[in-house]
C-alpha cells in the first residue's frame, strides 16, 4: 500500500472516530453543559456528563451551594450520574470540574437570586392613561376667510405623532391647557412658542393660532389628545412587591401607533360581555366594559414593549390561581404543553391548554421569545385562537408562570407570541436584570 493512501485511509478512519465521537452520548452533554447557570434561591438543577469516571468539584463559596446534597469546599463526584446543583442562599459562586481531580473539565458560574413567587392573573382590567405630554393626531384646516383655510400647525411642520410638552416656556398637561394657550396667544396677536418631543429629539416651533371664522375662536388646526383608554388582560401581581405587570405589549395611540408615556393612570376591573371569533386575515377581539370604575386597583407608571407597569393597591379577584407560584428564568421555558389563563365571559377566569412551539434562546430583553398554539378545543370554539384582549394573559409551564401572550398571528390566529415571563418582571423592577450574557441570542 502506497504512502499516500495510508494516510488517506488513517485520515478517513480519524473522521469517523471523531464522527462516532459526535454522536456519543457523552460528547452531546458535555456540548450542552452550560457555562453559567442561574436559580432561585432553594432551587435544584439536575445536570448530566454521562462521563464513566470520577471527578472532583470545587465550590468557591461553598455556601451559597451545595453539590449531590454535600456542601463544600472540595467534593468528589462520580459523573456517570447526574450532578445536582441545589441554592441555599443568594449570591455568586464558580464551580469547578477536575477529570480524576486533575484534569480540568469544565467552569461554571453560579448565580443564585432571592426566590420569587407571584400570583398568575388572566384577569380582564380596564386600562386608563394619561400621556405625559399631549399627542398630535392629525391636522385640519381652519376657515379664516370665505375663500381661506390653513393649518397653522402643519405650515410650522408639527408632525402627527409629536408630543407637545410645553407652551411658552410652561409645561403642558391636558388638552385644555393647551386651548387656553392658544385663545391668550390669539387675542394677544402674538405667536406660540412650542416645545415638542419627536422620538428622542426635542423641537421648538413658533406657530400663530388662526381665527376659525365661523366658531370665533382661535386655533392650531391640530387634532390632539392627552389620554387613551382600552382594556387587557392582566398577567401577574406581586404580593410581596405590590406591584403588578400586564398587556405583554407597548400601549400606543390608536392613530398614530405612538407608544404613550404615562403622565399617571389606572387599572380598574372590566368584564366580558362578548367575543367575535379570530379568522384568517381578521382579528377577533373581547368585547368588554369597565367594572365599577370607582374602584380603582392600582397605577401606571411605566409603558414599556413588555406591558404596562405599576403599584396594585387592591388584590384582584376572580382569579384561577390566588396563591403565589414560582416563576421561570428564560433558559427554563421548553417546547411542549402549557396552559394559559383568560377571560371568556364576565370576569372568570379559566384555564386552557396550549403548546410552545418554539422557545428561542435570547441573551436579554426581546419581545417574541415564544411562538404558541392554542390546542384546547373549548377555546378554539369560542375565539378561534387568540383575540385582541386576551394580550398578557399569562402562560403557565410545569406549576410556573413562564411568559405572556403578546401577539397573533394574523393569517393564522391559532397561533401567536408570546414573551418571557423574565422581561416583565424586569420591567417590574422586581427582578435584576443578569450581569453578564447568559444566553444565545436568537
Amino acid at each position: 500500500m502506497s504512502g499516500s493512501l495510508k494516510k488517506r485511509c488513517a485520515g478517513l478512519f480519524l473522521v469517523f472516530i471523531i464522527f462516532l465521537i459526535s454522536f456519543s452520548t457523552p460528547f452531546r452533554h458535555f456540548a450542552s453543559f452550560p457555562d453559567e447557570l442561574r436559580l432561585f434561591a432553594g432551587q435544584s438543577k439536575s445536570l448530566k456528563l454521562a462521563i464513566p469516571a470520577g471527578a472532583e468539584v470545587t465550590v468557591e463559596n461553598p455556601e451559597i451551594v451545595a453539590v449531590n446534597g454535600q456542601i463544600g469546599k472540595s467534593i468528589h463526584v462520580p459523573l456517570d450520574r447526574p450532578l445536582t446543583v441545589h441554592s441555599a442562599h443568594a449570591g455568586e459562586t464558580t464551580m469547578k470540574l477536575k477529570l480524576f481531580g486533575k484534569i480540568p473539565l469544565k467552569t461554571l458560574k453560579v448565580n443564585v437570586v432571592p426566590d420569587l413567587r407571584v400570583i398568575p392573573g388572566g384577569q380582564t382590567i380596564g386600562v386608563k392613561i394619561k400621556s405625559d405630554g399631549i399627542l398630535v393626531v392629525g391636522h385640519h384646516l381652519v376657515q379664516t376667510a370665505p375663500e381661506e383655510k390653513v393649518s397653522p400647525g402643519q405650515k410650522a411642520d408639527i408632525r402627527l405623532g409629536d408630543l407637545i410638552v410645553a407652551m411658552n416656556g410652561k409645561k403642558v398637561q391636558s388638552a385644555s391647557d393647551v386651548s387656553e394657550f392658544v385663545q391668550h396667544a390669539g387675542k394677544a396677536n402674538k405667536p406660540l412658542d412650542i416645545e415638542l418631543m419627536r422620538g428622542k429629539q426635542r423641537i421648538r416651533v413658533s406657530v400663530s393660532p388662526a381665527l376659525d371664522m365661523n366658531e370665533g375662536i382661535y386655533r392650531l388646526g391640530v387634532y390632539i389628545r392627552d389620554s387613551a383608554a382600552g382594556v387587557g388582560t392582566l398577567t401577574f401581581y406581586s404580593p410581596d412587591h405590590g406591584v403588578y405587570g400586564a398587556l405583554g405589549h407597548i400601549v400606543t395611540d390608536a392613530d398614530t401607533r405612538t407608544p404613550i408615556t404615562p403622565r399617571s393612570g389606572e387599572v380598574v376591573q372590566s368584564s366580558v360581555s362578548s367575543i367575535s371569533k379570530s379568522q384568517s386575515g381578521d382579528p377577533g377581539e373581547k368585547r368588554a366594559h369597565f367594572f365599577k370604575e370607582h374602584i380603582v386597583m392600582g397605577n401606571i407608571r411605566k409603558n414599556t414593549e413588555f406591558g404596562i407597569f405599576g403599584d396594585m393597591h387592591r388584590q384582584p379577584g376572580h382569579g384561577a390561581v390566588n396563591e403565589a407560584i414560582p416563576v421561570a428564568f428564560a433558559e427554563e421555558v421548553k417546547e411542549g404543553p402549557a396552559e394559559i389563563l383568560t377571560v371568556l365571559e364576565g370576569q372568570k377566569v379559566e384555564r386552557f391548554a396550549i403548546e410552545i412551539v418554539h422557545a428561542a434562546k435570547q441573551s436579554g430583553p426581546a419581545t417574541k421569545g415564544l411562538v404558541i398554539r392554542i390546542t384546547d378545543p373549548r377555546l378554539l370554539a369560542k375565539t378561534g385562537g387568540i383575540v385582541q384582549g386576551m394580550s398578557g394573559s399569562p402562560i403557565i409551564q410545569d406549576g410556573k408562570l413562564v411568559g405572556a401572550v403578546t401577539h397573533v398571528f394574523v393569517n393564522d390566529p391559532t397561533s401567536g407570541y408570546g414573551c418571557y415571563i423574565e422581561w416583565m418582571l424586569q420591567d417590574a423592577g422586581i427582578l435584576l436584570k443578569p450581569t453578564g450574557s447568559h444566553l444565545e441570542a436568537g
